[in-house]
């Protein structure tokens, strides 16, 4: 019904950037949040950012600075730029939204791997 679809991802040198991208379909009448998170192999999945319906945002202590998140309200869109991309960022980055269709509800994308490397 719903469905939360990331984009962006990809192998870039440390120091190097990307954007990533959350589009979410389907039958919304509004979302809440929507916010970015990471999981790397053999890690629990952490929160890297998220923004309110509002426009409040709130980052991770490890990205301040280097990454930022917003939104295109009319499309319901995420997208996360992060710069100066260090080895420890590699992780499959996701996307999660809270909103309301067929009441309130919340789901995951199917994730977008960042790599980054020499």
């Amino acid at each position: 019904q719903v469905q939360l679809v990331e984009s962006g991802g990809g192998l870039v040198q440390p120091g190097g950037s990307l954007r990533l991208s959350c589009a979410a379909s389907g039958v919304i009448f509004s979302i809440h949040a929507m916010a970015w998170y990471r999981q790397a192999p053999g890690k629990q999945r952490e929160l890297v950012a998220q923004i309110t319906e509002t426009g409040t945002t709130k980052y991770a202590d490890s990205v301040k600075g280097r990454f930022a998140i917003s939104s295109d309200n009319l499309k319901n869109t995420v997208f996360l730029q992060m710069i100066s991309l260090k080895p420890e960022d590699t992780a499959a980055y996701y996307c999660n939204a809270l909103y309301y269709s067929c009441g309130w509800e919340s789901g995951w994308g199917q994730g977008t791997q960042v790599t980054v490397s020499s």
